[in-house]
């Protein structure tokens, strides 16, 4: 199997994912990733780095220089152990539908914010699903989420237009596989 070579060498970084930083850091216990697998049916990695000087977890899609798929944890430590997992499917969903193999759009294009969408969309779908019936830490989430963006420093409007997209797949969607399908399929990837 040959790996797509990208056209530009950009990081897939996944703005907003940190946490308020009311919560103290090295407060939570970091969770064991998901099993990831990414759209070329290869198993994605998960790599856990931690600093003195890190005030949020941040999550980072992305190949290392020898093509292997991986996800990069970030001060994990720092978020609640709902948002982690929000965080890691977030990342893997970046692997499922083949945003990591190509080119990255210009950071904040609507090329760029439908892919931090997209992502959002089956991290929250994938959640719903193992949560079963104790759907108790999808507020957790949300407020997760909106937190982090206000300390990133985005616009309210930003954060409700996010958790608004979240909120709209979380009720409205059927499953996470069947989503990652149809990205597949419209990005002729299928």
């Amino acid at each position: 199997m040959t790996v797509p070579k990208r056209q530009i060498p950009v990081w897939i970084f996944c703005a907003t994912i940190c946490v308020n930083s009311d919560h103290v850091l090295g407060s939570s216990s970091v969770v064991d990733p998901p099993l990831c697998q990414n759209n070329l049916g290869e198993m994605v990695s998960f790599e856990s780095r931690s600093s003195q000087q890190g005030r949020f977890a941040a999550g980072m899609a992305n190949r290392a220089a020898d093509g292997t798929p991986f996800v990069l944890r970030m001060n994990y430590q720092a978020a609640s152990p709902a948002f982690q997992k929000f965080i890691d499917r977030h990342e893997c969903a970046h692997h499922q539908t083949g945003d990591v193999d190509r080119p990255h759009p210009p950071r904040n294009s609507p090329a760029h914010l439908m892919n931090e969408s997209i992502a959002d969309c089956v991290a929250i779908l994938r959640l719903r699903e193992e949560w079963g019936g104790d759907q108790s830490e999808y507020p957790e989430v949300l407020t997760g989420l909106r937190a982090a963006m206000t300390t990133v420093g985005f616009p309210e409007v930003s954060s409700d237009s996010r958790v608004q997209n979240m909120e709209n797949c979380y009720l409205n969607y059927g499953s996470a596989e069947a989503f990652v399908d149809g990205v597949l399929s419209e990005r002729g990837l299928r």
